[in-house]
């Protein structure tokens, strides 16, 4: 692999960590328009991805299957999510109360337009870049299994500048979810891109847990 592809997702990587401290950084977040600065990230780093070296997008399926599979990821990392809330509300006194901090980034926008947002804008850029760009330009480098394994936790650590404790592990499980499926099954990413773009519009708009 070229050192400039190295390079390249170096920086991209950095601009999405930047880019996420800004929105999710308590000391930075009240002075930005969230959804605004969520679907600008969105553009840059879906275009950050198509510009890279790392042709991510040859050899998938497509098809009412991919369709199809997508749903049954998003209902099944749903039901993930709810069980989790269940334990996690029981484990730790502090969980709710973080959970619902991250529901109230939603408040003030209309939820068909959050919905448009999320299924045909900010839901897919994520799991182009994150998966396609990030995890395969590393796996391709270091290997499939480290390179989802890095990924991962790459994208869990991106949400920490949120102080959030729910919303950090809420990325781990969910990146751990989406990843291993793309290191399995890297010619269904069709399916995981459509899951992703789902479970984002079920979990905030839908059917809030």
């Amino acid at each position: 692999m070229k050192k400039n592809t190295l390079a390249l997702l170096a920086f991209s990587v950095v601009i999405a960590a930047g880019l996420w401290t800004v929105m999710f950084s308590p000391w930075t977040s009240p002075y930005v328009n969230f959804w605004g600065m969520m679907s600008i990230s969105a553009v840059v780093l879906v275009t950050l991805s198509f510009f890279s070296e790392v042709r991510w997008w040859t050899g998938l399926e497509h098809g009412w299957k991919n369709i199809l599979s997508g749903i049954v990821i998003a209902a099944a990392l749903w039901g993930i999510f709810w069980t989790g809330d269940k334990v996690s509300s029981w484990m730790f006194g502090f969980a709710r109360e973080q959970v619902d901090m991250i529901y109230g980034i939603k408040s003030g926008i209309s939820p068909v337009l959050l919905s448009v947002l999320l299924l045909f804008l900010i839901g897919p850029a994520e799991e182009i870049f994150w998966r396609g760009y990030v995890q395969k330009t590393l796996s391709d480098r270091i290997g499939k299994n480290a390179g989802f394994l890095v990924a991962t936790a790459v994208y869990a650590c991106v949400h920490i500048p949120s102080w959030n404790f729910m919303l950090v592990m809420a990325a781990l499980v969910a990146g751990f979810v989406w990843g291993l499926l793309y290191r399995l099954y890297p010619e269904k990413f069709m399916a995981v891109i459509i899951s992703h773009a789902l479970w984002d519009a079920a979990v905030f708009v839908w059917f809030p847990i």
